[in-house]
């Protein structure tokens, strides 16, 4: 039965050219028609509709076919072609799925031998009569009973093995019809599971197409000899072959296992060859890369439609498709159309992978775990059974899986066992800014990284506060039970919190002892809460929210401060990260840093302690502090104030440009002097690539002009749009004037201008879920930090140029040099105003001061 036609608001074409794959999907689900116009010397009208609304497009051959990504690419040609008359048809694989036809029906060309359904759409766009039901295409209808009978004829019936008994137990097996995603991070060995599912079903002589988008054929080759024979992987790449391999290599030369391994492999490319194999019994993609490649078409932003293609290929072949990707980010896995995920963590201190199992829309099913065997190119079952049901208690006394004790809390801990249904992307329902929190805390433990468990404490303090509405299912209740632990002290008596190795120095009391939150915040920082969005009422002595808005409302670009929430989780957005700043937590490697305890207002906070060598010579540090490195930083920072557009790689930097760019890390070699990118170039992906904002690649740029970088900056992908330095200027001017008045004045009035100031600029990129920011632009905010970091690094390299020795640079706004004398480097200038420095001194073994000790 064909569905009704129903109309959507227009839109324009490169919208639509944006969200052509969503645009579709409406289409096919919905019966959503859309109208298209594109600008220019002829405007140009279409529509985008269901076939029903033009059944002479089902005709095979009748009309121009695009597949929706060459459809995509030359979005313009196909529009301009359709309001010329001439319908144009949009296929996934080779099933028409949606039509482009003339928004006015006298536009219409047909062959004589084609009658003008109805249904088109008449002058205006507006639909001419209700379109007659075709049974052209009928829908295949099945009665309880015949389900039933299905069901219980083939419920017997397992689906192929994984070739691991633990995995088969925990999954039922390999089923046609179904996609398969092995989620895993590099190193982890997502890549044999496709190859151990791939030997389970050659050993039954079943046929398997094995898709290499990533290893090469004599990659896979290797692999599977190594996993067959329990030979030396590493050794077989030599071509040495013992006479057990010999005789596995002949056992196998037969065997029906055929590899593509094309630089240009695409999704579209598996799923036309598939159907040429006869007796296909099983897919395997090997593999789903996350960062963009231009020589890799399966990476990158084109992974929710290779899903979605790879999705289809296994339901019209009914064979299982199992693809694996590079990582187990919740923010990747969301995006892609998978029916079960297997995610793969391996857990610091312990021995095995453990897989969670989740099914598309019941969530987590089980947890089992494997023994890697990587010298051997496989995995191994544990001897014991280790297959488990997922939690369904909530609270501290849920099972959860072992994470170390050696780092964080019991209710970090706690925590991160609790959100890893949704940070696996087996459960939906968190905004995404709360599961990437959550799947940080996770990997933070994991990893025993401990400065990053600091960071992560006071937003997800905030997250807790949030009032974050949470599913209504077990594993929502736990989530939340877990967060209002993580946001309760501990009452008095309690057991502390485990001391982290940062924070026991030599001499330090053993018991934990609860500790300010402040030592981990600079000045200008203040935490969010509900309330904080809303504008400063009148009379406000500094009324920082009113002024910022004002400043992006009077700009001629016509800005775009809120992102949809619908457009979040897609795009350039989730490549946003906070480490994005560059901040720089250097101290000069020849300088021994030590944290120790000290006692401020009664509570007790952690500072630095720096000892500096002999061969410093005699002296004293100069402890340099910027004055409102945010604001300064105002003045001009490179915005894109309209939405980010995808650029992709870049021969070079357009300075009329702005927005997120990857990067190659380039080499720093310049002694005394942290890296340009701070500690964005200790964050790489498995490429040696980072996102930066504009502030940094201009950095870069010019390091590279002045002889200081030995090659130019290689720009893999972007985001761009029109650049703009003056958006917030209006802002910055009216922060510098209150300043100097308030500064004057002292006491609350200077505190409160200090306090609004930081949490408008905060607001730029609201955490808290729920907030009703007038602001939604994490590039506004990463791109206006990093140019405060930009011109605190900037200035510190000229003081170090000038001859002047640095032995720490740290946030935005701190440095420490080592003088001779009372002398701060006069590359600074001392005063109260904006880019203008405070300067302390202070002796050799002295702790170092923060905020307002």
């Amino acid at each position: 039965m064909s569905q009704p036609p129903r109309e959507q608001k227009p839109t324009s074409a490169s919208d639509a050219r944006r969200d052509l794959y969503a645009l579709v999907k409406s289409v096919q689900d919905d019966g959503i028609t859309t109208l298209i116009h594109k600008s220019g010397t002829k405007a140009e009208r279409v529509l985008l509709a269901p076939l029903d609304r033009f059944p002479a497009a089902r005709k095979a051959g009748a009309f121009p076919t695009w597949a929706l990504s060459a459809a995509q690419k030359d979005f313009g040609t196909l529009i301009s072609r359709a309001a010329g008359g001439e319908p144009q048809v949009l296929r996934r694989n080779s099933t028409a799925v949606a039509v482009v036809i003339p928004a006015d029906r006298n536009e219409l060309a047909l062959s004589p031998d084609t009658a003008v359904p109805a249904g088109v759409a008449s002058a205006g766009g507006a639909v001419s009569s209700q379109p007659t039901p075709t049974r052209e295409r009928g829908r295949r209808l099945a009665t309880l009973g015949d389900a039933i009978g299905a069901v219980l004829a083939t419920g017997s019936a397992p689906g192929l093995s994984f070739g691991l008994a633990r995995l088969d137990e925990a999954t039922g097996g390999l089923h046609p019809g179904r996609l398969v995603l092995v989620a895993a991070e590099p190193q982890v060995g997502g890549s044999l599971i496709g190859l151990a599912a791939a030997r389970a079903a050659l050993a039954d002589n079943a046929r398997v197409l094995y898709a290499a988008s990533g290893p090469s054929s004599a990659d896979i080759t290797r692999r599977i000899i190594a996993a067959e024979a329990g030979g030396d992987y590493a050794r077989l790449k030599t071509g040495v072959l013992t006479e057990d391999e010999q005789q596995v290599v002949e056992r196998l030369r037969h065997a029906p296992l055929l590899i593509d391994d094309g630089s240009d492999l695409t999704a579209e490319a598996i799923a036309d060859t598939a159907p040429l194999a006869d007796h296909l019994a099983l897919v395997v993609v090997d593999r789903l890369q996350r960062a963009h490649n231009p020589r890799l078409p399966l990476s990158g932003e084109h992974l929710p439609e290779a899903s979605q293609i790879l999705r289809e290929l296994a339901r019209a072949q009914n064979v299982p498709v199992l693809a694996v990707l590079d990582t187990a980010d919740p923010a990747v896995v969301n995006l892609l159309d998978a029916d079960v995920i297997l995610t793969l963590t391996n857990t610091h201190g312990q021995q095995t992978t453990t897989v969670t199992v989740a099914e598309r829309d019941l969530g987590i099913i089980a947890t089992t775990s494997l023994l890697p065997d990587l010298a051997h190119a496989r995995f191994l079952d544990t001897t014991a059974n280790t297959v488990t049901a997922p939690p369904t208690v909530t609270g501290a006394n849920a099972p959860a899986e072992e994470l170390p004790v050696a780092v964080g809390t019991a209710a970090d801990r706690e925590l991160a066992d609790a959100a890893l249904p949704f940070t696996s992307g087996a459960v939906k329902g968190l905004p995404a800014e709360a599961t990437r929190l959550l799947a940080a805390l996770r990997s933070a433990l994991d990893g025993a990284h401990v400065k990053d468990l600091d960071d992560l404490h006071a937003p997800l303090t905030e997250l807790a506060g949030a009032g974050l509405q949470m599913p209504d299912s077990a594993e929502g209740r736990r989530l939340a039970a877990a967060l209002h632990a993580h946001n309760t002290p501990p009452s008095a008596g309690a057991p502390g919190p485990t001391p982290t190795a940062a924070s026991a120095p030599a001499g330090a009391v053993d018991a934990p002892v609860a500790e300010d939150s402040d030592d981990v915040r600079r000045d200008d920082e203040d935490g969010l809460v509900p309330g904080d969005e809303e504008e400063e009422p009148e009379g406000a002595v500094f009324p920082a929210l009113r002024i910022l808005k004002e400043s992006v409302a009077r700009s001629k670009m016509h800005p775009i401060p809120v992102i949809s929430v619908e457009e979040r989780g897609s795009g350039p957005w989730p490549l946003i990260s906070e480490d994005m700043d560059g901040e720089p937590g250097w101290v000069h490697p020849d300088v021994t840093s030590t944290r120790i305890a000290h006692v401020r207002n009664g509570k007790r906070v952690r500072r630095d302690q720096l000892d500096v060598p002999e061969s410093f010579g005699e002296g004293l540090m100069c402890l340099i502090d910027r004055n409102g490195s945010f604001p300064s930083a105002c003045s001009a920072v490179p915005l894109a104030p309209n939405k980010l557009l995808h650029t992709g790689p870049l021969d070079a930097f357009d300075r009329s440009q702005a927005g997120i760019y990857q990067i190659s890390i380039p080499e720093w070699t310049y002694p005394g002097m942290p890296h340009p990118l701070g500690r964005l170039a200790e964050r790489p992906d498995d490429q040696g690539r980072v996102w930066v904002t504009t502030p940094h690649i201009k950095m870069l740029e010019r390091l590279h002009r002045d002889g200081h970088l030995t090659d130019p900056v290689t720009i893999h992908d972007s985001w761009t749009g029109k650049a703009n330095e003056s958006l917030f200027k209006p802002f910055y001017q009216a922060t510098k004037e209150a300043r100097t008045e308030l500064i004057q004045a002292g006491g609350e009035p200077y505190k409160n201008y200090k306090t609004r100031l930081s949490i408008a600029l905060r607001l730029l990129w609201p955490k808290r879920p729920e907030s009703r920011s007038p602001f939604w632009r994490p590039d506004w905010r990463m791109s206006m930090v990093a140019e405060a970091s930009v011109r605190h690094w900037t200035i510190a390299f000229k003081a170090v140029q000038a001859g002047h020795a640095l032995i720490a640079l740290r946030n935005v706004d701190a440095a420490i040099f080592w003088v001779p004398d009372k002398t701060a480097p006069d590359t600074y200038r001392i005063g109260t105003g904006f880019g203008e420095v405070k300067a302390k001194f202070i002796q050799p073994g002295t702790f170092i001061p923060e905020g307002d000790d």
